[in-house]
């Protein structure tokens, strides 16, 4: 089924998985969006209920680290997403991924190489 996280467990994740692991005033810091300590602590408990997190003590505090990769969040977040904005269109999608005018010129290759592979292994 996959895994799936509201906008702000979203964004703990993030801060989660970026550090390798955190702490609540950690994740509290990195959301800048002066959310409540308790409001935080209460993201995290909700991931950790949900086997998304695990936590140790370190020293007064609990750390918490991931127990979930951000591809099992990426691949149903993506699905969503063209499900729900893209009308299930992969060229649209791909098409809105092309016309950033931040995407580089590496990028760009990086991306041409991957849909070469990809169409060499359906041709095979």
């Amino acid at each position: 089924m996959g895994v799936n996280f509201t906008n702000r467990e979203l964004d703990a994740m993030a801060i989660v998985w970026r550090r390798g692991s955190a702490t609540v005033s950690e994740v509290q810091e990195e959301l800048g969006d002066k959310l409540a300590y308790t409001s935080v602590m209460t993201i995290l408990k909700t991931l950790e209920s949900k086997g998304h997190v695990l936590h140790q003590m370190d020293g007064r505090a609990y750390r918490y680290y991931p127990q979930v990769e951000p591809s099992a969040a990426g691949a149903r977040t993506l699905r969503r997403l063209l499900e729900k904005v893209y009308q299930g269109s992969r060229a649209m999608l791909v098409a809105e991924l092309l016309a950033d005018e931040g995407l580089s010129p590496a990028e760009l290759r990086r991306m041409k190489q991957l849909l070469d592979k990809r169409l060499e292994e359906m041709e095979q």
